[in-house]
């Protein structure tokens, strides 16, 4: 387990992601899933207001996912499991049903808490920068939550350097709790948060828990340059969300696979390793479609 800093919390090295809860993960299915995960060691669990998988479009109402976290734990020992969810992208037509107005967190987080049957969220992230939300009333609606025991933590997922420094002066300014967690896209083929934003994190001490660590399945080594994509990935289910690689991702992808060859170990595991040794990485966010993409995530590990 990992510590976050300036918390009380530890997370394991590999976080559950849901992102494709409800579509191709079928209700029962995630449900069965998450136990599974959880039960081989995995206490972290990211979701987001908005994931309802496969079916999810710009504005749909979204929520499947944190009903499928709700079911999972239930019954379990509510401290046993590290929760994060987020709000601030669109889920209805309503003006707090988008963005981290004060309105829209009050709205969102209570909806979050009903749906995943707990009273309190561990980590709540502000999924993106919202720049007609004034900072003052982004942070003081969060310490509201705080204060109301709602949510323990907040962290900040798809800010650039620069909206994340702003976040911190302001809150240093106004005597406000600072994020403590920040979720950027990262991955052998998107490095972009290292120039920036993960030197930022280190020195700030903010614990940085990625996504994308995998680029939508293309560092799993499941596609090949002039071959179909291979039945049941991405590519094949939900193709408008992976661009078709071109021939200079595909020399990348080649160079990773040889390079993780030469350590004896499969081109995933090499991507998880990786990223999990960058600075300020204290979690790894893997989605996952089966038991044994939760076991071959573990076994990464050791």
């Amino acid at each position: 387990m990992n510590r976050i800093p300036k918390t009380e919390i530890s997370v394991s090295p590999v976080t559950l992601g849901t992102m494709t809860y409800g579509s191709p993960v079928a209700f029962d299915d995630a449900v069965k899933l998450t136990r599974y995960a959880l039960s081989q060691g995995v206490n972290h669990i990211d979701t987001a207001n908005m994931y309802e998988g496969y079916n999810r479009y710009a504005g749909s109402a979204g929520g499947v996912a944190e009903e499928i976290v709700g079911s999972a734990i239930k019954g379990m020992p509510r401290g046993s499991v590290i929760v994060s969810t987020k709000v601030g992208m669109k889920v209805g037509d309503a003006p707090e049903d988008e963005g981290t107005s004060a309105a829209a967190i009050e709205k969102q987080l209570d909806a979050s808490l009903r749906r995943m049957k707990t009273d309190y969220i561990d980590l709540y992230y502000l999924h993106r920068y919202d720049a007609n939300a004034p900072l003052p009333e982004i942070l003081a609606a969060l310490q509201k939550a705080v204060f109301a025991g709602k949510i323990r933590y907040y962290g900040v997922s798809n800010y650039s350097a620069e909206q994340l420094s702003a976040l911190l002066k302001a809150a240093d300014e106004l005597g406000l709790p600072r994020p403590v967690v920040c979720q950027p896209p990262l991955s052998l083929l998107k490095q972009d948060a290292l120039s920036a934003l993960i030197p930022l994190c280190a020195a700030e001490d903010l614990a940085v828990i990625p996504y994308q660590i995998y680029q939508g399945g293309l560092l799993t080594g499941k596609y090949k340059r002039g071959a179909e994509p291979p039945k049941g990935s991405r590519a094949e289910e939900k193709p408008a969300w992976l661009a078709a690689p071109d021939d200079t991702i595909y020399d990348k992808l080649e160079a990773i696979e040889q390079s993780a060859k030469a350590r004896g170990i499969s081109m995933s595991a090499y991507a998880l390793r990786w990223t999990l040794e960058q600075p300020a990485v204290v979690s790894a966010i893997v989605g996952v479609k089966s038991d044994r993409q939760v076991d071959d995530a573990l076994a990464a590990l050791r």
